[in-house]
């Protein structure tokens, strides 16, 4: 094949946009879910939610939302206003869905190893759905991206690092065993971020 010859992706409509948003969202909120069964922690803004969620009377989506505010406005410097008003109505839907996820899912029993593997995917699946369609969490995702689009490390990668961070700064709240579980969903996250997110296969082009 001539390497001179660049192949060009076409767009994707607004309904399949609107579309992967809401399903994206929705793996993100059942990751949430499973790991918040087995009161585990992930990295992110998402992190610090369900760990302050677990210390404090308020839920998860309300200190998801609130708590990734200021990388929105962020997001919307840098990646534009599309991009930006995309990751708010993710972030709505993810806060929404992972407190109602509750009335609908009753667990008597979960496994803590499955919940950490099974939260880890569905978060890293939902995030690359996301990212596809030219939206985020925004959170630590924005700045990561930020990176990637200045460095070319990939999102994966940088945020494995920060995600590792969060989880291990919570043994001052959590036991051992939770930390050690919690970095296992953490890392499988990160590595369906690192192996299906590159930075030379999809640059990052938000602004238009």
């Amino acid at each position: 094949m001539d390497k001179n010859i660049i192949s060009v992706m076409e767009k994707h409509t607004k309904r399949e946009d609107g579309i992967a948003l809401l399903v994206g969202s929705f793996l993100v909120a059942l990751g949430v879910f499973f790991l918040s069964s087995a009161q585990l922690i992930t990295g992110g803004t998402a992190g610090l939610a369900l760990l302050l969620s677990q210390l404090s009377s308020l839920s998860f989506g309300t200190l998801y939302f609130f708590i990734n505010l200021p990388f929105y406005a962020l997001a919307w410097l840098r990646f534009g206003k599309a991009f930006a008003i995309n990751s708010l109505l993710c972030g709505a839907l993810v806060a929404i869905f992972a407190d109602q996820l509750y009335n609908v899912i009753v667990l008597s029993r979960i496994n803590e190893i499955f919940s950490a593997i099974a939260g880890g995917l569905l978060i890293g699946i939902g995030m690359l759905i996301l990212f596809r369609h030219r939206s985020s969490l925004g959170g630590f995702n924005v700045m990561c991206l930020l990176i990637q689009d200045k460095t070319g490390v990939s999102v994966g990668k940088t945020q494995m690092l920060l995600d590792c961070s969060i989880v291990i700064a919570s043994l001052f709240f959590v036991s051992s065993w939770t930390i050690a579980l919690s970095v296992l969903g953490a890392i499988i996250l990160n590595i369906t971020l690192a192996m299906n997110h590159k930075p030379n296969r999809y640059a990052v082009r938000y602004q238009q």
